[in-house]
């Protein structure tokens, strides 16, 4: 039965699941998972905060129901419409692992570049962990607890880097 034919206070009383049943049916293909959400909400008359709270309960009931089928990439369907042969070819196939490159050099003691790099990554680590602190006195303060620095090694780094940086101005 088309969703025109019941009223305002049917289609409110009907179950989210029956109302996307009913809306794949009308509009006869398959639509994404918010648009399918949004158009339920909207046949419901859901205020922003009713939407928040029923967004994960209609996600969990479309899931179960055994009327319904994920098509890939969030497109939601009506089983019915697939034979069983079609829906193998239309399931998009998982997204493959990337392969690790291959280690290609024998075990060695690291030159001083490489130590650097590998330092330089874990600076960019952990100036990615910290980009929501605020103030840079919590900044030092959690660089310091989270690595802890001899004062004689980072006077040594510190010129290191001033060499390097008058080295890059040359």
């Amino acid at each position: 039965m088309s969703l025109k034919e019941y009223t305002k206070a049917q289609i409110k009383e009907m179950a989210m699941i029956e109302l996307a049943t009913s809306e794949l049916l009308d509009v006869k293909k398959a639509l994404s998972y918010n648009e399918i959400f949004d158009r339920v909400a909207e046949l419901k008359e859901f205020s922003a905060e009713e939407k928040k709270e029923n967004i994960a309960q209609f996600y969990t009931d479309l899931n179960v129901d055994g009327r319904f089928i994920t098509i890939g990439q969030n497109m939601w369907g009506l089983k019915r419409w697939y034979p069983v042969e079609q829906m193998d070819e239309e399931v998009t196939a998982a997204p493959k692992k990337k392969k690790k490159a291959k280690v290609t050099k024998t075990k060695k003691t690291k030159t001083k570049k490489e130590k650097e790099e590998e330092a330089e990554q874990d600076v960019d680590l952990i100036d990615e962990a910290v980009t929501d602190m605020v103030d840079e006195e919590e900044m030092d303060q959690a660089l310091k607890e989270a690595d802890p620095v001899d004062p004689e090694e980072e006077e040594a780094i510190t010129e290191e880097v001033k060499v390097d940086d008058d080295m890059d101005e040359k």
